[in-house]
């Protein structure tokens, strides 16, 4: 299966968004006054699905900027623009050739485990748009240096999926406890109980409140 099986043109916005704005404005105080505060920001991913994994997986536990900089690295080994890289031209390259742009032994072979799989079709993308966002999770987690975490990501980031809320995430948790608890600590069960009352747009609530802790626009 080819990398650019995604349907969706590169930056579209959410069609959903304008209305999940409305409900969750009516249904939530604190969105009510957040969304306004934080401009015309939207969901707009810019890559196909296989690049913005392995992206996700050059970037674990590294900087930012040095995230991008090992990219660029892998990136020029391949026959390919930077923000588009096919899974065989990934399984043309042999370990050492990744190790050398940046990547450790681990990274490595998880970047060749990830190809392998959407270069045998065991990653279904084609079908994504017909299956729940669980499924999708499962599909994804089996594949060695992606956790929910990562896949959540993808869902929200990539399939611009609007009801996830990835709980495990650092700055959600952040953005609760200091949104509605007066930046008291808050257990999981308590930001699950704020994140269902923003349901079916958990996804678009969760958004608004990383910008809440960083005005960047998030990519």
């Amino acid at each position: 299966m080819s990398a650019g099986d995604d349907a969706r043109p590169a930056g579209a916005t959410p069609a959903y968004w304008d209305e999940a704005c409305r409900h969750l404005a009516r249904r939530d105080r604190v969105m009510r006054k957040l969304i306004p505060r934080c401009g015309e920001g939207r969901l707009a991913p810019q890559a196909d699905a296989f690049t913005t994994l392995a992206r996700s997986i050059v970037g674990q536990q590294i900087s930012v900027k040095a995230a991008q900089s090992v990219w660029a690295r892998v990136a020029a080994l391949l026959p390919c623009e930077p923000s588009r890289i096919e899974p065989a031209a990934v399984l043309a390259l042999d370990e050492s050739a990744l190790r050398a742009a940046g990547l450790s032994a681990r990274k490595a072979d998880y970047l060749r485990d990830l190809a392998r799989h959407f270069d045998a079709g065991s990653v279904h993308v084609a079908q994504w748009a017909a299956m729940d966002d669980d499924a999708i999770i499962d599909e994804l987690v089996a594949i060695r240096g992606i956790g929910r975490w990562t896949a959540e990501m993808f869902l929200i980031f990539h399939l611009l999926r609007p009801n996830v809320l990835p709980l495990d995430d650092v700055g959600l948790i952040k953005g609760i406890s200091a949104l509605y608890f007066s930046g008291e600590p808050v257990s999981r069960a308590e930001a699950r109980e704020v994140g269902d009352a923003w349901a079916p747009y958990r996804s678009v609530a969760t958004w608004y409140v990383w910008r809440s802790l960083d005005p960047l626009p998030l990519d």
